[in-house]
């Protein structure tokens, strides 16, 4: 059922969550399908809607840090096994160290994370392994070290590049999400709801950008995704006295198995993803944009009951270009930005912030 509270909200509402407030150069279509005013499925929960509105306009976005030097050490030694994902249960978690939330959606989460091991002859996998159950809720969790920081260099570097390997996922009672955030973000909406954040929802199949409605188709130019299809059967009533007929329909979906990836391209702000080791089209342009002005995480988000590896680099990527250094984690740990381009994080031929 649609919410009265997203029927009679303005569509400007979402629009104030972003941190850009001017239009992109005429003619410059960044994310050219149809914008869903709803979900495809149940939408969330107006109090939940509101709130993370709310927490977008209350708390502002943390500015690019340097990392700690036990850090890049960290880094120089384990290479991507460095990073891993945000603990669900601690006060580290983007949104519920900051007050009401902390109480409000303390218990959203209901699974487990289990990060790299930090003893590299532990034998355990190079990937962090989630699980969750069927009472969690919306969450999202943010990689504990950004993928783009704005403060150093990518010299020699296209992007960055990580990839989720689904075990078990029932969409659309139960998905997972990949995209990208910027802190702090509420981790009781799904990455792309929000500010400075991009999803591709695996339950719907349609991709978000800062975009707390209904996102929008992800397409190679109105045509279909190469995605898997399946049949879904539909009851239809012929009338109030008889049985009712079943009409089957087409849809895409993901299966278990499968290995998505998600990418980022430092210079055009692109949002891109893969499907079992294939590119598919350019989601977004011009996201998290200018640069330097901000430090990038992976997000992940889930709901119900679902079984996925995360993927940095510890494990050889599907999509093959991202085994390579110009699209490896561990080279955000260079050097520090310098000159005009760097410093402001706008490079000569970078595109401006991605805007609808």
């Amino acid at each position: 059922m649609i919410s009265l509270f997203k029927s009679l909200k303005p569509h400007s509402d979402k629009e104030k969550t972003s941190r850009y407030t001017h239009s992109a150069p005429p003619g410059w279509t960044p994310a050219p399908e149809i914008s869903h005013t709803h979900g495809q499925y149940e939408d969330a929960p107006d109090n939940e809607y509101q709130d993370g509105i709310s927490f977008c306009l209350k708390y502002s976005l943390h500015r690019p840090a340097l990392l700690p030097s036990y850090i890049t050490d960290q880094i120089q030694s384990q290479g991507a096994r460095a990073w891993g994902l945000e603990d669900p249960h601690t006060s580290r978690s983007s949104s519920t160290q900051y007050s009401p939330y902390s109480n409000r959606y303390r218990n959203r989460f209901s699974g487990k994370v289990q990060n790299i091991s930090k003893d590299s002859k532990s034998g355990d996998p190079n990937v962090v392994r989630v699980t969750t159950t069927e009472k969690c809720k919306d969450f999202c969790i943010l990689s504990d070290l950004p993928i783009a920081a704005g403060l150093y260099d990518t010299f020699g570097r296209k992007g960055v590049y990580f990839e989720v390997m689904i075990h078990e996922m029932d969409a659309p009672t139960s998905f997972i999400t990949l995209g990208t955030a910027c802190k702090p973000y509420p981790t009781f909406r799904q990455p792309g709801w929000n500010r400075e954040s991009s999803g591709w929802h695996l339950d719907d199949l349609r991709k978000f950008f800062e975009d707390s409605d209904g996102g929008r188709d992800y397409t190679d130019n109105g045509r279909s995704l190469p995605l898997p299809w399946k049949y879904e059967a539909k009851s239809k009533s012929k009338s109030l006295y008889h049985s009712t007929t079943s009409e089957s329909t087409q849809t895409q979906f993901i299966p278990d198995g499968s290995i998505i990836g998600c990418g980022y391209v430092f210079q055009t702000g692109t949002i891109f993803y893969t499907y079992n080791g294939l590119r598919l089209p350019n989601a977004f342009d011009g996201a998290h944009l200018p640069r330097g002005e901000l430090d990038v995480y992976a997000a992940i988000g889930f709901c119900g009951r679902t079984r996925f590896d995360v993927n940095f680099g510890g494990e050889t990527f599907k999509w093959l270009d991202g085994n390579t250094w110009e699209w490896r984690v561990e080279g955000i740990a260079g050097r520090l930005g310098s000159g005009m381009g760097e410093s402001s994080g706008m490079a000569v031929d970078e595109l401006p912030p991605y805007s609808r």
